[in-house]
């Protein structure tokens, strides 16, 4: 076996020894939003991006006259979004419109029930308490749960990396107090009787690739940071959002390289620190130290192979549980249906076929969906008179389940299709467009491990100390940013990262800290519950204009 590569000493005066430079490696939310913190610090960057776009996860495709967001389609905790155009002195509302989305999700189940999940507290106490008063006053508590989750687990911790397993030890007291211990959907049903009212509290999970059966309560605080902040979708679609952030990073001066795939890293020692030399198809640069984007597995096996320290993180990785995959399939047509924005389709089982899908070596008989129907609040995304969809099955990754989906996928989206006629009648007749995008996919487009769609699974054991660092612990001058890092996967999640690690950065450079109208506010905030004052009222998202 080879020797690791040690760092090579530069020669004095060389631009390895004078770089103050900062790679970003990987253009999604997670990555543009710490070359976004980064330059606004004053820390000149340079964003590289394997694909032809922005955005990673967050691509757009434009077919046959539709716009299809490749994901993420569920836009939560606008302010960490706020946040960045804050630090370089400008408004998100001039870069982009975010649009309310009402109902939430309305979820609908095989035996014909459905019901509207919302912020709306007394539609949601209205239609659980015509289900069961006791489950309603169930349902109070749990909010009352969530609030003090949130209050911990988002406001106090999300952006606060930890590096030291003192950093865990400190919060262990509340962690327990908050029973984290128990995963949600034992959590919900600590508060709620009717199943499938358990399923709509319990669900949330999954839109960071954790199952609700094995994933921390500490992730109900989504159900809360909905509720405190809504539900939102930018006009234009996602893609919209992704291009404010960049125009809003090359304003600030950063570099963005698209079509720029990194094919190796290598450490040497400098002056004054580590200097990581980044190689890409144009040759290679210095730079005082890298921030991945990239999938983590990517990052250690390939990127930095041969590194002193990352062989050791690979095989860890290798060790550790990764989330689900996704089958999503992305279909334009001829008409509208009269449905809403979010659509979750719970299929017969639930228990069992996350079991399947998480756990499984095979592709599941049935599935549940998510449907995204973006043209119910932005007509503008297909032709007239015409709809644009995002429907997902969750599927087990390809370390578990090595499907041939070259083969499986065409009649897996005609499955789909049909199964979907429930919700909208004729469907097949009047689709006019379609693609599709498989754990394949995930794996060769994204580079992700397994195919995994969101990274390390969120499991307890797996998250905050136990889960990788922002920092590299035996890499000076690698960060992490992304799904993979704490606090983990969702735009709130990755945004948030990008938080935490560029505090270390800046830190580490010596630049100072970064600091918001937002971070003040929430320091007040937090201050004032802890002194039982009223603190400053939490700044609102601004409405659409």
């Amino acid at each position: 076996m080879a020797e690791p590569r040690r760092p090579e000493s530069p020669s004095p005066g060389t631009a390895a020894a004078r770089t103050t430079r900062v790679a970003v490696i990987g253009a999604g939310f997670g990555g543009l939003a710490a070359a976004i913190r980064l330059q606004a610090a004053g820390v000149p960057t340079v964003l590289l991006e394997a694909r032809d776009k922005p955005g990673g996860r967050a691509y757009v495709y434009e077919q046959d006259g539709f716009t299809f967001d490749a994901g993420p389609t569920v836009i939560t905790a606008p302010s960490c979004l706020e946040e960045l155009f804050e630090l370089a002195g400008r408004r998100m509302a001039d870069y982009v419109e975010l649009l309310p989305v009402k109902p939430f999700y309305r979820l609908v189940w095989s035996d014909g029930d459905s019901f509207d999940y919302d912020g709306d507290g007394d539609s949601m106490l209205r239609q659980i308490r015509a289900r069961s008063e006791h489950d309603a006053a169930g349902y109070e508590k749990f909010v009352e749960y969530t609030r003090k989750v949130f209050d911990k687990g988002y406001t106090e911790l999300v952006a606060t990396p930890f590096l030291r397993f003192s950093d865990m030890v400190k919060v262990a007291p509340a962690l327990g107090r908050l029973r984290a211990d128990r995963n949600v959907y034992k959590t919900v049903a600590r508060y709620v009787d009717d199943e499938h009212l358990r399923q709509a509290l319990s669900f949330h999970s999954l839109l960071v690739g954790g199952n609700p059966f094995e994933t921390s309560s500490i992730y109900t605080l989504i159900h809360y940071l909905e509720r405190k902040w809504g539900v939102w979708f930018p006009r234009g679609g996602t893609g919209a959002l992704v291009a404010a952030l960049v125009r809003l990073y090359q304003e600030l001066g950063g570099e963005l390289r698209l079509s720029a795939p990194v094919r190796a890293i290598t450490v040497e020692a400098g002056p004054t620190g580590p200097v990581h030399q980044v190689e890409t198809a144009a040759g290679r640069e210095p730079f005082a130290a890298v921030v991945s984007n990239a999938d983590l597995h990517h990052t250690y096996a390939r990127l930095y192979a041969g590194v002193d320290g990352a062989a050791r993180m690979q095989k860890k990785l290798e060790r550790a549980d990764w989330s689900m995959s996704l089958f999503v399939l992305y279909f334009g047509t001829d008409r509208a249906y009269d449905i809403a924005h979010h659509t979750v389709v719970f299929g017969p089982r639930y228990r069992e076929l996350l079991d399947e899908i998480f756990h499984g070596h095979a592709l599941p008989d049935d599935f549940s969906l998510y449907l995204h129907a973006p043209t119910v609040t932005d007509p503008s995304l297909a032709p007239p008179g015409g709809g644009a969809f995002y429907v997902l099955s969750p599927v087990p990754h390809l370390g578990n389940a090595p499907i041939d989906w070259a083969s499986v996928a065409p009649g897996y989206a005609d499955k789909i299709l049909a199964s979907l006629e429930t919700l909208m009648p004729g469907l097949r007749q009047h689709v006019v467009s379609k693609r599709w995008f498989t754990p394949a996919d995930f794996a060769t487009e994204l580079g992700a491990h397994h195919g995994s769609a969101f990274s390390v699974a969120p499991k307890l054991t797996q998250s905050a100390y136990f889960r990788p660092h922002n920092r590299d612990p035996k890499i000076p001058g690698l960060y992490i940013v992304g799904a993979g890092t704490h606090p983990g996967a969702g735009v709130p999640g990755v945004v948030n990262s990008a938080k935490a690690t560029v505090g270390l950065v800046l830190a580490d450079l010596g630049h100072g800290h970064q600091t918001s109208q937002h971070d003040r506010q929430t320091s007040q905030h937090t201050a004032a519950a802890a002194v039982g004052t009223p603190g400053p009222a939490p700044a609102r998202s601004p409405e659409p204009a």
